[in-house]
């Protein structure tokens, strides 16, 4: 047998290898109708008005909530972790918001803005977004509440508690960080009244990262032993190898 064959993975005839396909098309089927009913459910969701008035610094200036929806009425906000005393931001989310860009100009044409939000002040943040080469809005909420009250971000003292509170449930403090990943929903109505939809924490928002869902299909998959341990930031990558049995790449 080739040694570069899979121990993993038998090799059949071409029958058989349908045969095993269209069963995990079947999976597959269940796979995407379930996602049909949660997304349904996700809609159906009651909302919370929010009635707090929250403050961003942003390279426009201070603005509150209602004016980060950019005058559209619905907007997510993907909590980066990127705290004050950070030097750059967390690699995962990093390895989100590669994904971004390309995504503004259709969501902003659904009626639908997106800024990441996180708790350094606006120059470590434009910074670090310079360096990263990168295009959506990125606010600070730097002083502010925003953060924590959305169960983001926590101090010291919260996490010399038993528990700290994330991702709708109490988890032990060494299972947490002073910065952890999120992502939030928002509506804003005719009377400029802003309602939070839906929120998202740990795994949650991993569909949005395109590059997991295209290695989900690759013949290993995503070849990790534990969660994203394979990413780094796009620019701390080593230089790729050549391609095998080519002296040149087309890059």
């Amino acid at each position: 047998m080739d040694a570069t064959v899979s121990p993993r993975n038998p090799v059949v005839s071409r029958e058989e290898w349908l045969k095993a396909r269209r069963d995990l098309l079947k999976l597959e089927k269940e796979e995407t109708h379930l996602r049909d009913k949660v997304r349904a459910e996700r809609r159906a969701l009651p909302w919370v008005k929010v009635d707090k008035e929250y403050v961003f610094e942003t390279p426009k200036g201070r603005k509150t909530l209602a004016e980060l929806f950019d005058g559209r009425s619905q907007l997510l906000i993907y909590h980066f972790m990127l705290g004050p005393e950070w030097e750059a931001g967390c690699t995962g989310c990093s390895f989100l918001a590669d994904h971004l860009d390309g995504t503004l100009p259709h969501l902003n044409h659904h009626d639908v803005t997106l800024t990441a939000v996180s708790r350094a002040p606006l120059e470590k943040i434009e910074a670090y977004k310079k360096r990263m080469g990168w295009k959506f809005p990125w606010v600070s909420s730097f002083g502010g509440d925003f953060n924590f009250d959305y169960h983001v971000s926590f101090t010291r003292e919260d996490l010399s508690k038993d528990k700290v509170f994330y991702n709708f449930e109490p988890i032990p403090p060494e299972d947490a960080h002073d910065e952890l990943p999120g992502l939030s929903a928002f509506y804003k109505n005719e009377k400029g009244e802003v309602f939070h939809t839906y929120s998202s924490y740990a795994r949650g928002a991993e569909e949005i990262i395109g590059t997991l869902m295209i290695l989900d299909r690759a013949p290993f998959g995503r070849n990790e032993g534990s969660t994203m341990d394979f990413v780094k930031r796009h620019d701390e990558y080593e230089p790729a190898p050549e391609t095998r049995g080519s002296s040149s790449s087309c890059h």
